[in-house]
């Protein structure tokens, strides 16, 4: 009797663990599957790639791998399926693909037309790249071997897909992975925070906000977030809880493959520190600060408008897929995609003080405002931009500042060089940052 006991003690036990694995799993299927359907359907249908390619390299990793992903060309929708779920992402001309989430989702979106005339990703050379497109010259001749090792022969490591130097505002390398053209539009990941910056500093030079002012959030209003500035929010010390481990269930996890609307699910986060105080990345709070430009604008299709005039058009973009969520927004934490060119032009603007051929797109003294240390991130980090004031990179100049995005997309702005460095790649390794500075080092050294 007391081993039957036992047993079925033992038993029960079992029996709750799997239950509680499979409540916990179920928990994770948005996150599975919508990172997949999102991910390929952006690739294939705003990138141009294949299906097989993306599966193979992007998609290759923990549950993701396990998905059956199913691509409608002809409806430009992508179907991922693991278990007993699924996800579904739909492509719409113009505003890019976005994961379908709440009841109606796709008739609703469809329903919707961009507001611009839809151009394709320039085909010129772009603001960044004066005397042609072909780098030319002795210092391009000088790069050419680094290039040719970074991305043909992985010499530093990851997966390259596009590499693109300038130097004192002239294009001296640029090289691109089979399949990828300087045409293809990439994914910025977290770079798009970096844009998202520049966005806040146009308005805020248009007089449509003040960064140290009270965000006057009505979410906020009556309790301590009430104090949180736009300031707080781009330099990461809102002091909001939040977990950006995007190994498990976390908040921004849930916010980018469960939400209809990724600012109010962050904004919903209770405060943990005093604003100001305590720094935490967060890309909940870019998409809070997306949101709350939003709101500035009567409708979604003149926000995208003035994103347009104000920022794209002075860089020569034409074409870009600024994603937006299910409410319209863009997701300025993640899912911009421009070409390596475009995305060149954007950092030379500000290793140019933010002007760009005679016109002052940021507001004076924005760009320092930019490189100046969050008062708690150890010199880390800036305004949406990383900083290399902590020596990560301990062979580059200390005055670099970067757009740091997930799996290795990066631009460093090295003013004391004259230089710009672009690189898109597929790179999850841990070593990329010590792999990132040699790279860099060999650059200066080799110029």
């Amino acid at each position: 009797m007391k081993a039957k006991r036992i047993l079925g003690i033992a038993g029960g036990v079992l029996l709750a663990a799997v239950l509680g694995g499979c409540i916990y799993l179920n928990t994770l299927m948005p996150i599975i599957t919508g990172y997949a359907a999102k991910n390929l359907a952006s690739a294939v249908f705003v990138s141009g790639r294949d299906q097989a390619d993306v599966e193979a390299l992007d998609l290759h990793f923990s549950f993701i791998k396990f998905n059956k992903n199913k691509v409608d060309y002809e409806n430009k929708t992508v179907t991922s399926r693991f278990l007993w779920a699924k996800s579904k992402a739909v492509y719409r001309e113009g505003w890019g693909v976005t994961l379908l989430r709440g009841r109606k989702a796709e008739e609703r979106l469809r329903a919707q037309q961009f507001p611009l005339a839809i151009e394709p990703a320039q085909k010129h050379c772009g603001k960044c790249a004066e005397g042609g497109c072909k780098p030319e010259g002795e210092l391009a001749e000088r790069l050419e071997p680094i290039a040719k090792a970074f991305v043909d022969d992985r010499a530093y490591n990851g997966h390259p897909f596009a590499f693109v130097v300038l130097k004192d505002g002239k294009k001296v390398a640029e090289r691109y992975d089979k399949g990828i053209t300087p045409h293809t539009q990439l994914l910025s990941w977290s770079m798009g925070k970096s844009f998202t910056n520049a966005l806040v500093g146009i308005m805020a030079k248009d007089g449509l906000v003040d960064i140290y002012a009270p965000t006057g959030i009505p979410e906020w209003a009556g309790d301590e977030r009430s104090k949180i500035t736009l300031n707080d929010l781009m330099q990461m010390q809102s002091g909001l809880e939040w977990n950006e481990d995007y190994g498990n269930r976390s908040d921004v996890n849930l916010m980018l493959h469960r939400e209809q609307d990724m600012g109010l699910y962050a904004m919903g986060k209770p405060l943990e520190h005093e604003p100001g105080t305590f720094w935490y990345y967060s890309s909940g709070s870019t998409n809070i600060v997306m949101r709350y430009l939003r709101s500035k604008f009567a409708s979604n299709d003149e926000f995208i408008r003035y994103i347009d005039e104000r920022l794209f058009k002075p860089l020569g973009i034409r074409g870009a897929h600024f994603e937006p969520d299910m409410n319209g927004t863009p997701v300025g934490s993640s899912y911009l995609y421009v070409t390596p060119r475009d995305y060149a032009s954007f950092a030379q603007m500000f290793l140019d003080d933010g002007v760009v051929n005679g016109e002052r797109i940021l507001p004076e003294g924005w760009v320092d405002y930019t490189r100046t240390p969050a008062s708690a991130s150890e010199g880390a980090y800036g305004a949406f931009f990383w900083l290399n004031r902590n020596h990560v990179c301990p062979d580059v100049p200390e005055d670099m500042y970067s757009c740091n995005g997930h799996d290795g997309q990066q631009i460093y702005i090295i003013p004391s060089e004259g230089l710009v460095v672009v690189i898109l790649s597929y790179s999850p390794k841990p070593d990329r940052v010590i792999e990132f500075n040699r790279l860099l080092k060999d650059i200066i050294d080799t110029l």
